[in-house]
């Protein structure tokens, strides 16, 4: 039925000698239904699966990488959507944070128990990577782990890890893909240097990478398992220009403790450097790394030193807090608060440098950087980052060495971008 046709044709063609406003108004509230019509919903990988029937499923016994953030579009379990359409689901392996996505970061995972008797295997316990014994007895493993884009976040290195045990068990590896919440942001950081690797980078990519879980899985085919079965479920309706609470009817569930929005997202690539300083990344407040401080930090001196870097899309404010975990349990720590103002002009590693930077000219032995050297460099996928910030050398020559080796990725090893 065509809806504008019969409700605003009469009264159009009533009026429309006697008002061209009424033609204006008739001729948007047209647009408006046609878009609406076309408006093509978000559906995730794990949604397309479904409205197959779960076809590709069929008959195959299955393994499942997940975590409670793994929903469908309407909020319903992965897991339990799988089991009432009858998929073969075997058993669970629950990445970093557990399958609850409760556990803190670094804090190794046990084994548990989901719906009566499903069971949950740990990807960060005794091992990172799935036993191939365990895989040889099914016949797919299905990744669908929500990731926040940035490459430390080792949700990413958990699926590298899966796709080289399936490679070596020789059986298929699929992935339901999912938004990268704030894939609007330029890529930006170092890229992985020789050496670098570690679980917090695992994947020579830009450190705020832009890319969904689905590309990165094609690259790492193309580079590390040419002989690897993949299959990848893209989204539909889904493009590069959103972040993902711009969706209608979208719904973040954490994907692990500390990340609790989608702007917690957005600033954790400014703030997690921060880990492998004396400084609390806001661990164990109600905003982690949306704020950071420790004791020998005077907030409102090092509020004003970054207002005079005049980051766009950021404030910041003097703030004092009292950690119930973490850094500084108990201790009354002054430090920045960061509020973003505007998501598409904001550049969180730019914000990074600079903060960093501010820190060791304020606070050169209080941060000890050289201290935490280890996991710092392994953050940053490089010395290099650390070296600058030591040398105070300025934020537009850090950005400079930053783009140039983004310039020579996006030559050299491009992405293969599946959306838009």
């Amino acid at each position: 039925m065509n809806i504008e046709g019969c409700f605003f044709s009469p009264f159009f063609h009533a009026r429309a000698k006697r008002s061209s406003f009424v033609v204006a108004v008739y001729l948007l509230l047209s647009l408006f239904f046609t878009l609406s019509a076309s408006a093509e919903p978000l559906l995730y990988g794990i949604d397309r699966l479904e409205a197959s029937e779960f076809h590709e499923l069929a008959g195959l016994k299955v393994g499942l990488i997940t975590n409670v953030a793994g929903v469908s579009r309407t909020g319903e379990p992965n897991y339990a959507l799988m089991l009432r359409n009858g998929v073969g689901l075997q058993f669970i392996m629950a990445p970093e944070h557990g399958f609850s996505a409760d556990i803190e970061a670094g804090k190794k995972v046990s084994p548990s128990i989901v719906h009566a008797s499903l069971p949950v295997f740990s990807l960060y316990g005794t091992s990172k990577k799935p036993d191939i014994r365990q895989l040889k007895t099914i016949d797919m493993l299905v990744y669908d782990l929500q990731d926040i884009g940035s490459r430390c976040y080792t949700y990413i290195s958990t699926m590298k890890n899966a796709m080289q045990a399936c490679e070596e068990a020789g059986i298929p590896f699929m992935v339901l893909d999912r938004p990268n919440p704030v894939i609007p942001l330029a890529p930006a950081g170092f890229m992985l240097a020789p050496g670098y690797e570690s679980f917090v980078g695992a994947v020579d990519i830009p450190f705020i990478h832009s890319m969904t879980v689905g590309e990165i899985a094609m690259l790492l085919k193309e580079r590390l398992y040419k002989k690897l079965d993949l299959k990848v479920i893209t989204m539909s309706g889904y493009n590069r220009a959103r972040f993902a609470d711009e969706y209608p009817g979208f719904q973040f569930i954490s994907p692990s403790p500390n990340i609790r929005s989608i702007d917690t997202a957005i600033v954790y690539p400014a703030t997690v450097f921060l880990e492998a300083t004396t400084v609390s990344e806001g661990r164990g407040t109600d905003a982690p790394f949306l704020q950071f401080g420790a004791p020998f930090i005077n907030g409102v001196e090092l509020a004003d030193a970054l207002k005079a870097y005049s980051l766009p899309g950021v404030v910041f404010d003097a703030v004092t807090f009292q950690p119930l975990s973490g850094k500084f349990i108990g201790e009354r720590c002054q430090g920045v608060k960061l509020a973003i103002t505007e998501r598409k002009t904001f550049s969180p590693f730019k914000t990074a440098a600079a903060l960093l930077l501010v820190l060791q000219r304020l606070y050169p032995e209080g941060i000890a950087l050289d201290k935490g050297h280890i996991f710092f460099d392994r953050l940053a996928g490089t010395s290099l980052f650390r070296e600058m910030i030591k040398k105070q050398l300025p934020l537009d020559d850090i950005m400079a060495e930053s783009r140039k080796q983004i310039e020579l990725f996006n030559r050299t090893d491009p992405a293969k971008l599946l959306y838009r």
